[in-house]
Order: structure tokens, then C-alpha cells, then sequence
């Protein structure tokens, strides 16, 4: 009975969801498994990070998502000058009112579009830690709650290029997922070029969610059911991860957990109540690949990303999938 009430309550918002894949679709093209990552980030309460080389669409799939999510939205195009204040906010003296007030900066938002993030220093870029895993930020000693939902899609440019500033491992571990946009295959291509331009697409974008609605989405998240024997698969992974000669710096448990989460926003996407061993394996390379560090004695000639994502999917078809 508690199975078909759950049911109920997942399908209308099943609907919803797909209403929102399809108003990403119309504007990014040729990408739907980025699109469909990107959702799950949405609702498992996680943030995305978006790679790829210039002009590929990373800015415009942030955009869309916000546009398309009846949310207040900020962009942030980070510098190699920006400083953390200039991000969180700070606190200005006002002489009308004899007392230091304090103006929030573009983060007190719903979605956070980190633009280039990996183009400004170190500094700046750990200013995003707490408000990431805590959904608050501390400035003057206090601490101050951002709205809910919460979201930071970050895009960054591959490390190899000039001006970056590659994120420290503790800034990629609060990322839930990280998606590769590429270029587009020939077909999806030549769609780009025969369809409107790109902008043009962008401005017709409405809102198919509100803010609440978006809430409501990751609520139901948490009730999806995950049997026991996904969480054995889960661990065991992880555990290859740390003990693997390839790798100096295996998947944490914060990792576990976003898997986790992840996987219960894919079966929710996808109108379960329950998730299953697929779930896990198609997901676990996107969570996992941007937390663990390659070995310098297996470095090669692939980029290190592409080389951790090589590393982490041999480990996920070495291990058995739970029937």
C-alpha cells in the first residue's frame, strides 16, 4: 500500500521533470546524457561542474537551467583578480546608521553560475566551500543562510589551458557530478547551424518549475528506496579506489554518499520509487572520476581527467553488479 501511495505522489512529478529535460533539449542539442546529469544534480541537492573547451555550450546549458527553474539567479564570471569578498559579500561601514551593514554578494542566490571558476586563484575558488556543503556562509563571525534551492554549476575550461588555476581536491569533492561536453557529433552539428541561433533559443526559455516545486522534487528524492546489497556495490567500489596502485587519492566517503544521492535522483527522474544496480554503475564513473588523484607513475598521454574517468570505469566493470 506504502509502495502504491509512493508511486502516486513520484509520477506527477515525473512529469514535471521531463517537462524540464525537454526545455534544456530544445537548446543544448546533441547532448542529452549532459542534460540528463545535469537534472540529477538538480535534485539530489548536489552542484555541477561542466568541462570542456571553449565554445561547446557550457555556459549555455547553466544558463538554460536557470532560465528554465522560476528561481533568482546570479553569473559570476570569475577573474584571475577576483577576490573572495567580491563573491561572498562584506560588510560596509554606514555612517546614517552608525554600524556596519552588511551586503550580501552574488552567491545569496538560488543558482550560481560560476562562469570559468577554474580562471581565478585558489583563494577565491575555497570561498565556495561552505556555502557548497552547508548551504551558509560565514562572514564577521556570522553565519548566514542562502536560499533554498541551492545550486552552483560551475564550467571551467580544460587545466592544460593557459590562465587556469586547476580547483584543489577539496573543491572538487563538492561537486556532485562533473559532466564532458565535447563537440557535438556531425548531425547535431549541422541542427546548430540549420536552427536558430543559439541566444535567440536561449531568450525563448520559460520557467517549467518554480523554486518551491524544486524543493518538493528533492524531498521525494529521499524516499526513493535503495536495497542493501546497492550499498555493498557502492562500497566496494570505493574501496578499489583507495587500494588501486594507479591512483594516489581514492573516492571519500562524502563520495559514497553523493552516489547515493545521485542514483535515487535518476531512478526519480525516471519515475521509480526504487533504484537499481544500473543506476549505480552509470552514474558511479560522473561522481566518482573527479574525486580520486592519478598515480605520476601511470601518468600518459591522455588529459588527467579523461585518464581518471579510463581508471574508475575499469574499476566499475571489475566489480560484480548486484542482481
Amino acid at each position: 500500500m506504502a509502495y502504491q501511495a509512493l508511486q502516486t505522489e513520484v509520477v506527477p512529478m515525473h512529469e514535471r521533470a521531463q517537462r524540464l529535460e525537454k526545455a534544456l533539449q530544445t537548446v543544448i542539442r546533441g547532448s542529452d546524457e549532459v542534460v540528463r546529469l545535469a537534472l540529477v544534480a538538480v535534485f539530489a541537492r548536489g552542484h555541477l561542474l561542466i568541462e570542456g573547451v571553449p565554445g561547446v555550450g557550457k555556459t549555455t546549458l547553466g544558463q538554460t537551467l536557470a532560465r528554465a527553474i522560476d528561481c533568482t539567479f546570479q553569473r559570476v564570471q570569475f577573474t584571475s583578480d577576483m577576490l573572495p569578498s567580491d563573491l561572498l559579500g562584506t560588510s560596509i561601514y554606514s555612517a546614517a546608521e552608525e554600524r556596519f551593514e552588511f551586503k550580501p554578494g552574488p552567491v545569496f542566490t538560488n543558482i550560481l553560475l560560476a562562469d570559468e571558476i577554474n580562471r581565478t586563484t585558489p583563494k577565491t575558488q575555497s570561498a565556495l566551500l561552505e556555502v557548497m556543503n552547508e548551504g551558509q556562509v560565514t562572514v564577521d563571525g556570522q553565519g548566514r543562510e542562502v536560499p533554498q534551492p541551492f545550486l552552483v554549476i560551475a564550467t571551467q575550461n580544460p587545466v592544460e589551458h593557459h590562465g587556469t588555476y586547476p580547483l584543489p581536491e577539496s573543491q572538487m569533492d563538492r561537486f556532485l557530478v562533473r559532466v564532458q561536453m565535447t563537440y557535438p557529433a556531425a548531425e547535431s552539428e549541422r541542427e546548430i547551424l540549420r536552427a536558430e541561433a543559439g541566444a535567440a533559443r536561449l531568450n525563448e526559455v520559460r520557467p517549467v518549475l518554480t523554486g518551491a516545486e524544486v524543493v518538493a522534487m528533492q524531498e521525494e528524492v529521499k524516499k526513493v528506496r535503495v536495497d542493501e546489497s546497492l550499498v555493498s556495490y557502492t562500497l566496494e567500489i570505493v574501496n578499489k579506489t583507495r587500494q588501486s596502485e594507479q591512483l594516489s587519492l581514492g573516492v571519500s566517503p562524502r563520495g559514497s554518499l553523493m552516489l547515493y544521492r545521485a542514483a535515487q535522483a535518476m531512478a526519480f527522474s525516471e519515475g521509480r520509487s526504487f533504484a537499481t544496480p544500473q543506476d549505480f554503475k552509470r552514474l558511479a564513473v560522473p561522481v566518482f572520476a573527479h574525486r580520486v588523484v592519478v598515480n605520476a607513475r601511470y601518468s600518459s598521454t591522455l588529459k588527467a581527467s579523461e585518464q581518471a574517468e579510463r581508471i574508475v570505469g575499469e574499476i566499475v566493470e571489475n566489480v560484480t553488479v548486484p542482481s
